[in-house]
């Protein structure tokens, strides 16, 4: 990793190079307009069936971009508790990553120590020092040609924690950190393997942080689409010395997901729609205004044939009667 330093009269703070570009700050402008249009809407947090297919997206992208070759609907199955006929490396990678990405909120991404209990986790049953930085030399070789050259192993450890001091006190916006977070680590490169889903693990869990969202978004998809982007930007940013390239890059992706996303939400929603969501947000007893405070668009008389048939599939309970009217959902229900 190369760091530029700031020399002050009270401390020499050592952070990653990079520049703010136009590009950048345009992706910002963009990105940041977005997730505040999803946090207006009652679609900052997708229903279960949306956040249960992106979780799979996200394991089947990340996976896939390192060679694993389960489908969607073999981690499907996986996530559902039943058997797959698969190589036995693929199945124990998306085992792993399914109890990682089930219990993201475990994990700090301000923490080494949580970033290495993750490794350990996601590692588990397929290399040895799973959660142990390595012990050895490691170079990327595309063909006969060395990509990238890592590091010496005696330096991953300090080039590690100042990459956490980097995370933990710069001033620098979430969007810009996750991303040199995810460059500067691939640089230091510094498992024996598992480096390239653990970087994209990372930025997911210093996004969500500031913006929940992310919990659901599955940018790691878009890079699987198009994976020599990704290895392109990466090379870019190792031959200037900075990861300005592939922090633009990264934004862009971004940029795009969240596009994937309001286009989803955006699509004519239908009763069943409704209810799932709203039943999703935990509720215990509403009224009708609660029903249409959360979907602005629909008519009184929507809301009320929606009700109608939330009672009739006995997802909730009517208590009172007309202006006193309120709702109880039922829970343990699964009838959408």
């Amino acid at each position: 990793m190369i760091v530029s330093l700031i020399i002050s009269n009270d401390s020499i703070k050592m952070n990653p190079p990079y520049e703010i570009t136009p590009e950048i700050l345009k992706l910002i402008t963009s990105i940041s307009e977005k997730i505040g249009e999803i946090n207006a809407t009652y679609l900052n947090r997708p229903s279960p069936k949306l956040r249960k297919q992106n979780k799979i997206k996200t394991i089947h992208s990340s996976l896939k971009i390192e060679g694993n070759s389960l489908t969607e609907e073999q981690i499907t199955a996986l996530l559902e508790k039943k058997r797959v006929i698969g190589p036995k490396k693929d199945v124990v990678e998306v085992l792993n990553a399914i109890e990682i990405y089930e219990n993201l909120n475990q994990y700090n991404p301000n923490s080494e120590k949580s970033f290495l209990k993750a490794h350990q986790h996601l590692m588990k049953n397929l290399i040895n020092d799973a959660g142990k930085y390595r012990r050895q030399g490691v170079g990327i070789v595309k063909g006969s040609k060395v990509e990238h050259l890592a590091p010496p192993f005696e330096n991953v450890s300090f080039l590690m924690k100042d990459l956490f001091k980097y995370l933990k006190n710069s001033d620098e916006i979430e969007l810009i950190k996750s991303c040199v977070f995810h460059y500067e680590m691939e640089f230091i490169h510094p498992f024996s393997d598992g480096n390239g889903r653990m970087g994209r693990l990372w930025q997911t869990l210093i996004l969500m942080e500031k913006y929940p969202i992310f919990e659901f978004l599955p940018f790691e998809t878009m890079i699987s689409n198009d994976q020599e982007k990704y290895y392109k930007a990466l090379a870019q940013s190792d031959k200037s010395g900075k990861s300005t390239k592939f922090i633009e890059y990264m934004l862009t992706v971004i940029d795009a997901s969240i596009n994937k996303l309001l286009d989803f939400n955006n699509r004519t929603f239908n009763e069943n729609d409704r209810l799932e969501y709203f039943i999703s947000l935990n509720k215990n007893e509403f009224s009708r205004k609660d029903y249409m405070d959360i979907f602005k668009d629909i008519s009184s008389s929507t809301a009320s044939r929606d009700l109608k048939k939330g009672l009739e599939l006995n997802l909730f309970e009517k208590i009172g009667e007309k202006n006193k009217t309120k709702y109880k959902i039922i829970t343990g229900h699964n009838n959408i």
